[in-house]
């Protein structure tokens, strides 16, 4: 499922290739929808996951208020939206789809995870 929300937001920063977003351990006060371009999830040292265009990522440091639990590196070019928790909590309060697809991309993501172990 992609999150369409962001589509249209002129409040996007570009990044490069290579560029770390955040590591494992940080502090999470915001989480990103990416609205072009890849970004790798890493964890020890594994890229568990690729985000793209519709995709969100660094939502769990916002719903559990603890620290990052993977990294995010850019794998190419990339258009991304950070979304902080007043804004986070907003959509969730204001906009019940939102809450939907969330708890839809954080579900997709447990099942493929529990499909490789």
């Amino acid at each position: 499922m992609k999150i369409r929300l962001f589509e249209n937001s002129s409040d996007f920063v570009v990044l490069p290739a290579g560029h770390v977003i955040f590591n494992a351990g940080d502090p999470g006060d915001r989480m990103y929808a990416v609205i072009g371009g890849a970004i790798d999830i890493i964890v020890r040292g594994q890229v568990i996951e690729t985000v793209e265009a519709g995709g969100i990522f660094g939502e769990m440091a916002l719903v559990e208020d603890r620290p990052r639990s993977a990294a995010a590196v850019v794998k190419t070019e990339a258009k991304v939206v950070a979304i902080d928790k007043n804004r986070f909590l907003f959509m969730v309060q204001q906009t019940p789809y939102f809450s939907l697809q969330l708890l839809t991309i954080v579900t997709d993501r447990l099942r493929r995870l529990i499909e490789k172990v």
